[in-house]
């Protein structure tokens, strides 16, 4: 029996030896989805606490009285939901209101998609101010977007006409780390048709990181009996 049992511990030595276990460590294994980007369905509690925020929003101690007794209490999935809510309903207030709220929250971490959303809201209301400040805020915790987020954020300033701020996103995606990608150029591109000398310098950029690619142009006249908004 001894030496059956060597013999077992022998085999069993160079089968290991043969075939290692491999451990996957965290950082390869999938990432969770984040919190900004799964479906938010608004619970009860969520649906009466947005109908009073909406209710008291033109009383503003009635209204910090409710988000100390009843918003600070929502659990993390009903915060969420309701913020993207207002966002959705373009509810610029209430919405600033729930990104201070949240952003003290014990479980918040910086997120892309957070700051994303709330600056796509912030934009398509042309709200310029409070968008400086959230982008004062997500430098402030390091939030890096990729090159995707950038063109869509840079789009929708684009979209409101607030031609200066996303040049400066604009600038800001140009100096990222992340490797520059031909599908967000394009995005910027095509918001810039109005605006044929921005265009320009964007589609020099473009042919400078991507030299065997081609950008169509439309017609010259396609735009001259529309008067944009000036570049300030």
């Amino acid at each position: 029996m001894l030496r059956r049992a060597v013999r077992r511990a022998a085999s069993l030595a160079t089968r290991t030896a043969l075939h290692p276990r491999q451990f996957v460590s965290g950082s390869a294994s999938k990432p969770s989805l984040s919190i900004w980007r799964r479906k938010k369905e608004m619970g009860k509690e969520a649906l009466i606490a947005a109908k009073e925020l909406k209710r008291l929003r033109s009383d503003p101690l009635r209204l910090d009285r409710f988000v100390a007794s009843h918003v600070s209490r929502l659990l993390k999935s009903d915060l969420v939901a309701v913020l993207a809510e207002f966002q959705r309903q373009d509810q610029v207030f209430l919405s600033m209101k729930l990104y201070d709220i949240v952003r003290k929250e014990i479980w918040y971490r910086p997120d892309m998609f957070f700051y994303r959303d709330m600056l796509m809201m912030l934009a398509r209301n042309k709200r310029v101010e409070e968008a400086k400040r959230v982008w004062q805020d997500l430098e402030s915790e390091h939030v890096l977007f990729d090159q995707h987020t950038f063109g869509d954020i840079i789009r929708a300033f684009l979209d409101s006409g607030l031609l200066s701020e996303a040049m400066d996103i604009y600038e800001k995606m140009r100096q990222s780390p992340e490797p520059p990608l031909s599908l967000p150029f394009r995005v910027i591109l095509k918001g810039l048709l109005p605006y044929p000398e921005l265009r320009e310098k964007v589609k020099d950029d473009f042919l400078e990181i991507f030299p065997d690619m081609i950008i169509y142009d439309p017609p010259e006249d396609l735009f001259e009996d529309q008067s944009g908004p000036g570049y300030r």
